[in-house]
């Protein structure tokens, strides 16, 4: 019997996408499901959403992380520390001091404070899953993808965490799409880190599609109007995450109206998406209430998490792109850093491919986000809080809008802000 853990189920419209397409493989049809939350009624609505997905399925719940991991295959991590109210806090705190950010959840002041937030969970779930499953595979979700990922590496090298993120597929996808080629047909490679990794190869039967997204670009000026089109016109290469995230990782943007308003650039749009996803939490519970059908899922999600169960238990040999540390992977990225490259799923397992150097414009650009990405885990590995200072200091978008002595003021202001979520060491 194959067991599949979800952390953090009380996401319940992501649990119950992940269920209805771990559920579509006849051959995972007999899997054991474990739902673990802290908050009871998030917990009691995920399952009762498991249930209805997936009639028949064994669905167990636990609001104790350990007993709800034990005998676990797999791990799936979905978890938000602080909540839509952390979120908002991430937001509001940086605005008061000029800051604009329209993600906040991987880099920039945002992004560090909700990895420090996040490590002490991890914490616990690598113990956890080191006493009671300590050959089942973690499967993170969760962000800082880059931070977490690079963390676990660092403080619990035995386990088997990867991190998945669906940036790169729909970015091909879309990109496809714009220039009239059908998606499985393309074959393509990207690596870099994630929310900043590149297409780096990008064929059709043989055929470089860059010159006709080049054609397509020049036909219509709307899409110069995007900053991963922007970036993509300066750097050669197109990145592999929306717009709104990338803008916030390099220096160029965010502080310019004028660059805003070029580009479109949606500020503080993360807030919005967190409320409307609350939003959408309570409509679910609600409806499950009345006994009525819950809103439907979003028919074209596609997720890496069903794809790599179904390796493992079938030995079916698929490549997905992963998020691992860096050994050897990357050849001009540091040593340990969190990449983002492809990788070769079977029964064994997840088997990262080496990609080699990174065109060097690119490698600059990822070595500052994996700056801060270092000394954010630094900070919590070391208990150092001086890093987390400097974290914000080499932070690209912040040293480009604040003062030395205003980054100072604002990481004093999160901590106080966040308070007891962050590592104690570091309040």
């Amino acid at each position: 019997m194959f067991t599949i853990a979800f952390v953090g189920a009380g996401s319940v419209e992501f649990t119950r996408q992940l269920l209805r397409d771990v559920l579509s493989f006849p051959e995972l049809a007999g899997a054991t499901i474990s739902l673990h939350d802290i908050d009871p009624e998030r917990l009691e609505v995920a399952a009762a959403l498991a249930r209805h997905t997936a009639p028949g399925v064994d669905v167990r719940t636990s609001l104790t992380r350990r007993a709800a991991l034990e005998g676990a295959d797999v791990v799936v991590n979905m978890v938000a520390i602080g909540g839509h109210a952390a979120t908002l806090r991430d937001f509001d705190v940086p605005e008061s001091f000029g800051l604009r950010q329209t993600i906040g959840d991987t880099l920039g002041i945002g992004g560090i404070f909700r990895g420090l937030r996040t490590f002490p969970f991890l914490d616990g779930l690598a113990a956890d899953m080191l006493a009671v499953c300590p050959d089942a595979w973690l499967l993170n979700y969760t962000n800082p993808m880059a931070m977490n990922i690079q963390y676990l590496a660092t403080v619990a090298p035995r386990l088997k965490a990867v991190g998945l993120c669906h940036s790169v597929h729909w970015t091909v996808h879309d990109l496809s799409e714009l220039v009239g080629v059908p998606f499985e047909e393309v074959d393509f490679l990207s690596a870099g880190v994630n929310h900043q990794a590149w297409i780096l190869k990008w064929q059709h039967r043989g055929r470089d599609l860059y010159p006709a997204l080049d054609e397509a670009i020049a036909a219509d000026p709307e899409l110069a109007r995007r900053v991963r089109v922007d970036l993509y016109r300066r750097f050669g290469f197109y990145p592999t995450e929306t717009s709104e995230h990338s803008s916030e990782y390099v220096p160029w943007y965010l502080r310019h109206q004028s660059e805003v308003d070029r580009l479109r650039i949606p500020v503080r749009d993360y807030a919005t998406i967190s409320a409307e996803n609350v939003a959408t939490y309570e409509k679910t519970r609600d409806a499950l209430a009345a006994g009525e059908e819950p809103p439907p899922l979003v028919d074209e999600a596609v997720e890496y998490a069903p794809q790599v169960i179904h390796s493992l238990v079938t030995g079916q040999r698929r490549t997905i792109q992963v998020n691992v540390a860096n050994d050897g992977l990357i050849s001009n990225l540091p040593h340990g850093a969190a990449v983002e490259v492809p990788a070769t799923l079977d029964r064994l397992g997840v088997h990262p491919h080496r990609v080699g150097a990174l065109p060097r414009q690119l490698a600059a650009l990822n070595r500052s986000f994996l700056n801060v990405v270092d000394l954010t885990v630094a900070a919590a590995v070391e208990g150092n809080p001086d890093h987390v200072r400097h974290a914000a200091l080499c932070d690209p978008a912040t040293a480009a809008a604040l003062t030395p002595d205003q980054i100072t003021g604002l990481v004093a202001a999160m901590t106080a802000a966040h308070g007891d979520l962050l590592p104690a060491a570091l309040r």
